[in-house]
């Protein structure tokens, strides 16, 4: 079952005019970064609230999964769920193609992707307690 929004995520081309917007001028928190498993920039998640995030990405030629998202702007919207094992029998028993099968993210939650019609990038999450949301 879907539960809310976890997060939106945004390929930014200035991630410190991006902060400074967000958290500056919205008056966000940034809350952690996450990093690619070579060490360099990957995410920067800014807190709206309790359990609502936007995922800031830095800019890279190559973003997972592949095909899903555009160069800049818009990358995905993230749904949350309290059993991503029934959810995913579900949308997938309704016709949904699964594009990236259940695993554990970056950020230690339990994720999958697909696409809404238009090629949007759709992930649900469920978020674990031992990840960066939960831990701040």
């Amino acid at each position: 079952m879907i539960t809310g929004i976890g997060h939106a995520a945004f390929i930014v081309n200035d991630m410190e005019k991006s902060l400074e917007f967000y958290c500056g001028v919205l008056g966000f928190t940034k809350a952690f970064e996450l990093f690619r498993d070579d060490g360099s920039n990957y995410i920067v998640y800014v807190k709206i609230c309790d359990g609502q995030f936007l995922e800031l990405f830095y800019p890279k030629e190559e973003f997972p999964p592949q095909n899903m998202w555009k160069s800049e702007g818009y990358g995905h919207l993230c749904l949350t769920t309290d059993d991503i094992y029934k959810t995913y029998d579900e949308v997938k028993a309704r016709g949904a193609k699964i594009e990236l099968e259940i695993q554990k993210g970056k950020d230690k939650n339990l994720q999958f992707w697909m696409q809404d019609p238009d090629g949007n990038g759709v992930e649900i999450m469920q978020i674990m307690p031992e990840s960066r949301q939960v831990r701040g």
